[in-house]
């Protein structure tokens, strides 16, 4: 793609226009030899979208309670981008899930861009390819970007690295559930949702986090945010104004108290710290395929030098 059609492309999508905001995409989850050029062409239109990272164990109704969020984000006239992130096809490589079937209602909505991405092998809940999305959601003039999770349960906390504010959901009727993801998921949320609220259990689930929130503000010092628990049941579309009340007054405190550009800087240094160490996986991998790295680990066998003398080695050439 030659510079001026890349100028032109993001030209479009800054218009709004949906098929180059997935054209821009597809750029940057494919590992374009432009997404460098991409960034460079985006960045200073970005900053002022909302992103909103929705998570939690399998089975609560996050792709439900996105749909929900989206309706009510719109009904108050909000331009909104979805990133629905579902595991990968070890086939295909593609996603498996389609996040995009489960919100057909939304499909004709010009103010709604829905894109559901592989993880594509990453860990944690997302695909390497969401921030770079997210970039191109916010340079296209979406008011609030939400994050959907692909739901592995306790290991899936990278959303909170690219979130403003993290939403995590719970259903009753999760036994243990709450136990389990006490050390992962639950310590990341800034909102707490109880989805199917109607069902046996919701109770003592709002309970439990009550006792869960109390205990970890015994810690706190500071400024601090008390996470509000929202009970809903999306696939009714109730509780889901609470919902969105929650992350505007969490939004406006994240402003007060210079919270939103703490994330944001965080987020900044995570994102270069993972572009510069998938450029160095890449030379790495070049050094791999040639003698250089072969040769180190002979000599290794051979006693010669032991690994971390011979990774000293390898890291000073990829310096050199």
């Amino acid at each position: 793609m030659a510079g001026p059609d890349l100028d032109e492309l993001v030209g479009r999508a800054r218009e709004g226009q949906p098929r180059a905001v997935a054209r821009l995409i597809s750029l940057v989850e494919d590992s374009s030899p432009r997404v460098a050029d991409i960034a460079r062409a985006l960045t200073p239109y970005t900053g002022r979208a909302r992103v909103v990272g929705l998570t939690g164990p399998p089975g609560v109704g996050k792709s439900t309670s996105t749909s929900a969020l989206l309706t009510a984000l719109r009904g108050d006239g909000l331009r909104v981008g979805v990133l629905a992130i579902d595991p990968s096809s070890p086939f295909s490589g593609g996603a498996l899930l389609g996040d995009r079937i489960r919100m057909t209602e939304h499909a004709t909505d010009p103010g709604v861009f829905i894109r559901s991405m592989a993880t594509r092998g990453h860990l944690g809940g997302l695909s390497w390819a969401t921030p770079q999305a997210v970039r191109v959601l916010d340079a296209a003039g979406f008011d609030v970007v939400l994050i959907e999770t692909v739901g592995v349960g306790q290991s899936e906390v990278d959303v909170v690295k690219l979130a403003d504010t993290t939403v995590v959901l719970l259903a009753p009727g999760m036994g243990d559930g709450i136990q389990a993801a006490k050390a992962g998921v639950l310590e990341i949320a800034d909102v707490f949702v109880v989805n199917k609220a109607d069902r046996d259990g919701a109770d003592a689930t709002v309970h439990d986090l009550k006792q869960m929130i109390s205990l970890a503000r015994r810690e706190l010092r500071g400024p601090s945010w008390r996470q509000p628990i929202v009970r809903t049941v999306a696939a009714k579309g109730e509780g889901v104004d609470e919902v969105v009340s929650a992350l505007r007054t969490h939004h406006e405190w994240l402003v007060a108290h210079g919270e939103l550009d703490r994330r944001r800087a965080a987020r900044a240094r995570e994102e270069v710290a993972a572009i510069a160490l998938r450029r160095l996986h890449a030379e790495l991998a070049d050094l791999r395929d040639g003698d250089r790295l072969g040769d180190l680990a002979a000599r290794v066998v051979a006693r010669e030098l032991d690994p971390f003398a011979a990774a000293d080695r390898l890291i000073a050439e990829l310096k050199g």
